[in-house]
């Protein structure tokens, strides 16, 4: 299985610091591996303390199911596939600021989850994280 290696997470939480001081935002990011396991977290100076779990969640749900948080979101409404899907694996977040991280190959090989500030800006900040897997 292909797995992000330390190197590549750590691209990852700089390209998403990055972003996010631009946007004047203080996030928590979070990156896991092919597992769903944690290798690579920062938080922001003056970013949330509840938004650790958050970004946390956000990139585990991301890996689980190899979707952004928010396709899953839209999905998991009234009357939806996956309706009430976030009260499974623990809890996972199922709105917008969790993306799967591909190799070159398109394999999965991690996810980012990041939480702080509204789940748009949350969005961006991810997609710059991601944008740094190439």
């Amino acid at each position: 299985m292909a797995d992000i290696s330390l190197e590549q997470a750590n691209e990852v939480v700089d390209a998403a610091l990055k972003k996010a001081g631009e946007m004047d935002v203080k996030m928590d990011i979070a990156v896991v591996d092919a597992g769903a396991n944690l290798k690579a977290f920062v938080r922001m100076d003056g970013a949330w303390l509840g938004s650790i779990d958050i970004a946390q969640k956000k990139a585990r749900t991301a890996r689980w199911f190899d979707m952004p948080t928010g396709v899953i979101g839209t999905l998991s409404q009234p009357g939806g596939s996956l309706y009430n899907i976030e009260h499974s694996n623990g809890g996972l977040i199922t709105f917008p600021g969790g993306l799967p991280l591909k190799n070159g190959d398109g394999d999965v090989i991690g996810a980012i989850g990041v939480s702080g500030s509204s789940v748009e800006d949350d969005h961006a900040v991810a997609e710059a994280g991601e944008s740094a897997i190439g």
